[in-house]
């Protein structure tokens, strides 16, 4: 049972110092299991970071789960696997924000207690202002933990500036491993001590070094900490290992602390100290709350501490004598017999905690609600976007049943009678709900009370759109997956969503406006994830969209359930092959004309071409075409012409007229790929295709035979439409069996749908 199993705690942190205080703390105050992570980000921030594997040895769980759990990036997105071994076992949590995406991780995995460790903040900066401004839904995500959050405090006045994390507080005093006195102190290296890392790499840094070297000028120093670019100053010590920090720090004469900062201590002046360094420090910083005030090495202007540097440096053994022995109070406050009384404290209130949230959890399990998926078709699209939105669909709950979990799927589309009949979605399985919805716009001011009350992040200012069901704009779905990005203006997402985005056509091809481009953008950027289907997708979503690769997820193609063609199926009259288009500009209409034009007239082109698709009969590059379209149904008799736009056609009429083609040709630009080659390969009729990557990876998935044409050169395009017209026949040969095409199918990609989903909601 869990409420039976140990206490355990994951310190997903690297700071070695910290490190080596709080473990023995964490199990004097009584969780004796600590997990700590194996990774930590190549980061200028990180430069006092180490990967520790001693507690590994005390935890008491599997060690394929503690592989999982080695293995994950637990300052970014660790993925599903190491969430479910860490819920498995473990029900505290104590975590930086390095990454801001954490958190939301975080809200949305962890089922125990979570404590943000806080060490303080420089400058202006608060834990409350950084929710506000820099964690996306950082509030929300806080509100959503309810009682499993707390800010876990390293000093007791951090929530003096605070507002909205103050009454969140456990405080966990800062201290130091080990405050025994190492006086081996010479002080025979007459400079002053310095410690100031990456200057070239961090503005804020680079200005204490200007500050200092200005205010010093003239008395000998040196600096120490890594330099990432180096530095060219012969002062430089850098990058030291710890031997020979601590030898510096034995042989130099004085170290000078520059930081009055009221919220945030380093470590290096109270090494300075145990060390038995003489410590000169500005007054009004963190050091005088722990007993600095009136010391005799604080300053209250930098021409007093460089009176002091001086004299130190000058052999003032008096002066020397009463600083080194003075400084021991600040020893005290960071002791850790002196701190453990609060660690108990403390880890008392988070036990509280815990018990609250395994009884939540008790209770939650005797009583559960399946989760529910929304998927929105966001645009009012037909033909195959239409059809694999229901694929998705149908692979969310097939998948589902194939972990033995229940779900709840619901179909939403765009309200339009005029557009979508109820004949459109009868093959939606019976357990997919439909609900149409309309977009409407919410103001600022509704969108912001709606956030609040959703417990969700307006984001930037300005009226959002939101889907209107009529019932309660699916605020009773746990996860919306927006099928495609194209969403005109920002989103009002009073719930975490998906954007599955099949491709960012506008990168290649100009067909959006600079607004609409922006719009789109934005809704992939601020989803939990995105999907796509193709790699040059993924690639275009890192490079193009600017999302994070952690982010993007590779799902399989889903190809559609093609069943077998009609009785009676196959060609009637004069030979044809088939033209699947739309008016889209990327359907590359003028160059398939003028490849057609070439083929009849250039080449003796002796086949027929039905042109069928949704809104294929208004493409104006085909009616302004210097010869007479004849327009016919499929039913219809002898061609005047030899091209015929044939328009929309129901499923079972496409397939039929498809079954009777010579081949298909597909003369697109460039898009994500279509699967109208995958449903005449299943009909047995091969296909002519423009060479571009997404119909490369179709080819690659599926093993289709295609064959291939240069869609930007209309010569080359009717040449190969005169080899098909010869070859077609011996081209079926080429074409895989439905066993083939049958392993690639729906039931095979629907577990790594549901496992992309199961990590969001």
């Amino acid at each position: 049972m869990i409420v039976d199993r140990p206490l355990r705690a994951m310190w997903l942190l690297n700071h070695t110092m910290a490190r080596a205080f709080e473990m023995p703390m964490l199990k004097r105050a009584g969780i004796q299991e600590v997990f700590l992570p194996k990774r930590f980000p190549d980061d200028p921030s990180c430069r006092s970071a180490s990967v520790d594997w001693s507690q590994d040895a005390s935890l008491t769980i599997p060690e394929a789960d503690l592989a999982v759990m080695n293995a994950a990036d637990w300052y970014g997105e660790p993925g599903a696997k190491a969430w479910v071994a860490a819920n498995k076992h473990f029900d505290v949590l104590f975590f930086v924000l390095q990454e801001v995406e954490l958190l939301a991780s975080i809200a949305r995995n962890f089922n125990g207690v979570a404590l943000w460790r806080a060490f303080g903040l420089a400058g202006k900066y608060t834990y409350s202002g950084l929710l506000e401004s820099h964690v996306p839904g950082g509030k929300a995500d806080v509100r959503r933990m309810g009682s499993r959050f707390a800010w876990a405090t390293a000093y007791p006045h951090l929530g003096e500036v605070e507002d909205f994390v103050r009454d969140l507080e456990i405080y966990l005093p800062l201290g130091m491993p080990d405050t025994t006195i190492e006086d081996r102190w010479t002080g025979s290296d007459r400079r002053m001590l310095f410690v100031c890392p990456d200057i070239s790499d961090s503005a804020y840094h680079r200005s204490i070094y200007q500050t200092f070297t200005a205010d010093f000028r003239g008395l000998p120093y040196a600096i120490a900490g890594p330099q990432r670019p180096p530095i060219h100053d012969p002062n430089m010590l850098g990058f030291l290992p710890r031997g020979d920090y601590e030898s510096i720090m034995r042989s130099m004469r004085v170290m000078f602390y520059h930081s009055a900062e009221p919220y945030h201590l380093h470590y290096h002046p109270l090494e300075a100290v145990r060390a038995g360094l003489p410590l000169v420090f500005m007054g009004g910083g963190l050091l005088d709350r722990i007993g600095g005030v009136g010391l005799p090495g604080r300053a209250r202007t930098i021409r007093q501490a460089r009176a002091k540097v001086a004299r130190i440096l000058d052999g003032d053994q008096q002066f020397i004598d009463e600083v080194r022995s003075s400084q021991l109070q600040l020893l005290r406050a960071v002791d850790p017999a002196n701190l453990e009384p609060a660690w108990r404290t403390g880890v008392d209130r988070i036990k509280a905690k815990v018990s609250q949230a395994r009884k939540r959890r008790t209770y939650v399990a005797s009583s559960p609600r399946a989760s529910r998926i929304a998927v929105l078709l966001a645009h009012e699209y037909r033909g195959g976007t239409l059809r694999g939105a229901k694929l998705v669909a149908e692979a969310l709950l097939c998948g589902a049943r194939h972990a033995g979990q229940a779900v709840d799927i619901v179909f939403g589309h765009v309200d339009n009678p005029a557009l979508y009949a109820d004949e459109d979605f009868a093959d939606l399985p019976v357990d997919i709900r439909r609900r149409p919805f309309r977009w409407r716009k919410a103001s600022q001011a509704e969108a912001a009370r709606a956030a609040t009350y959703a417990g969700t992040w307006l984001g930037a200012s300005g009226p959002r759109m939101f889907p209107d069901d009529g019932i309660n704009q699916f605020l009773d779905c746990d996860l919306w997956l927006l099928i495609s990005d194209r969403i005109p203006e920002p989103l009002l997402a009073l719930r975490p969503y998906v954007v599955l985005a099949y491709d960012y056509l506008q990168r290649h091809e100009p067909i959006l406006t600079p607004e609409q481009n922006a719009a789109f953008l934005d809704a992939a950027r601020r989803a939990q994830r995105v999907w796509v289907t193709t790699q040059i997708s993924r690639d275009d979503a890192i490079q193009f969209a600017g999302i994070a690769s952690e982010r993007v997820v590779l799902l399989p193609m889903l190809a559609p359930r093609f069943p077998a063609p009609p009785p009676g199926a196959g060609r009637r009259g004069r030979p044809y092959f088939v033209w699947p288009t739309n008016p889209a500009p990327h359907k590359n209409h003028a160059n398939a004309v003028k490849a057609l034009q070439l083929y009849y007239e250039e080449f003796d082109g002796r086949l027929d071409c039905r042109v069928v698709g949704t809104g294929s009969s208004s493409i104006a590059a085909l009616e302004e075409a210097h010869f007479v379209w004849g327009r016919s149904s499929v039913a219809g008799g002898e061609q005047a012409s030899p091209v015929a736009i044939v328009g929309e056609l129901p499923d079972a009429q496409y397939r039929a007229l498809l079954a009777g083609a010579e081949f298909l040709w597909h003369p697109a630009r460039r898009d994500n790929g279509t699967f109208c080659v995958v449903e005449a390969a299943s009909v047995g009729v091969p296909a002519l295709s423009s060479d571009y990557p997404a119909m490369r990876e179709i080819e690659h998935a599926f093993a289709l035979g295609l064959a291939w044409m240069d869609p930007a050169c209309p010569l080359d395009m009717a040449r190969q439409l005169k080899h098909m017209e010869q070859q077609a026949r011996d081209r079926r040969g080429l074409l895989p069996d439905r066993q083939r095409l049958a392993e690639a199918s729906l039931e095979t990609a629907a577990p790594r749908y549901w496992e992309a989903a199961r990590e969001c909601l």
